[in-house]
């Protein structure tokens, strides 16, 4: 089953591909490039140095923002779903968040932080922290009564209803959140990069669109999906371990 599963991926990516070489050489667009010009400048780029180097000034804002967003982020949904005060006084803060586009915050971010890395944070943040806080509040609220009930037989503490009982109940929730945070604390970074300061991929995009060099800008934003991709694959991997040792351990 597994080798039936990595073979269709194999076909679904030759498909996708090959079809983007063919869209390349009709061409679409002119600004569109061949899947084999676009792979040759990743080579060229990841060879030189370029793509290394930028990632190193992009990975920074995005590490501090989703650290934060990881420890205070769960936290503060995990608080909202045990407090009734505590959900009153920050849903609607997260609410507004989740409904505000990025292109509407980040003047306020810039005018407020300026163009350094601190603003880069926050927009990684503003993106990432909404999704994580209301996942992890969603799992907590969405704990089933039953098994409340049962550890309330059992005489347990209230403690021990939290960790016995709640959070191993809304854990698939949690790291959901965290999966959807990552993937939006990539788009913040690229977006920060893009709008409040020239920097790392977003440099580098903005850069090769300038100049007219298609391959390479393709290349660029080619390289931060795969890593995004590979993140993901990673946080993912991580989960499943973790939840094969809860089930091993139980």
């Amino acid at each position: 089953m597994p080798l039936r599963r990595a073979v269709w991926r194999l076909v679904s990516f030759g498909v996708a591909f090959g079809l983007w070489e063919i869209a390349g050489r009709v061409p679409v667009s002119l600004a569109f490039p061949t899947f084999g010009a676009t792979l040759a400048a990743l080579g060229r780029m990841i060879l030189d140095g370029t793509l290394p180097a930028a990632y190193v000034a992009t990975l920074q804002p995005l590490a501090l923002g989703l650290a934060i967003c990881g420890v205070v982020g769960v936290g503060c949904g995990i608080g909202m779903g045990l407090s009734r005060a505590f959900e009153w006084l920050t849903l609607p803060v997260f609410v507004i968040l989740q409904a505000a586009p990025m292109a509407a915050l980040v003047p306020l971010i810039t005018y407020v932080y300026g163009i350094g890395l601190g603003a880069k944070v926050l927009a990684v943040v503003f993106l990432a922290a909404p999704v994580i806080v209301m996942n992890a509040y969603k799992g907590i609220r969405n704990t089933p009564p039953s098994l409340l009930e049962m550890c309330r037989s059992f005489q347990g503490s209230r403690a021990q209803e939290i960790v016995k009982v709640v959070l191993p109940s809304a854990s698939g929730l949690i790291f959901a959140g965290l999966r959807l945070g990552l993937a939006m604390g990539f788009v913040g970074v690229v977006v920060a990069e893009l709008l409040i300061t020239p920097t790392g991929i977003g440099d580098l995009i903005t850069y090769h669109g300038s100049v007219a060099d298609y391959p390479e800008m393709f290349a660029t934003i080619a390289s931060i999906v795969l890593v995004a991709a590979a993140s993901l694959g990673a946080l993912e991997r991580v989960e499943r371990r973790l939840f094969r040792q809860a089930v091993a351990s139980a």
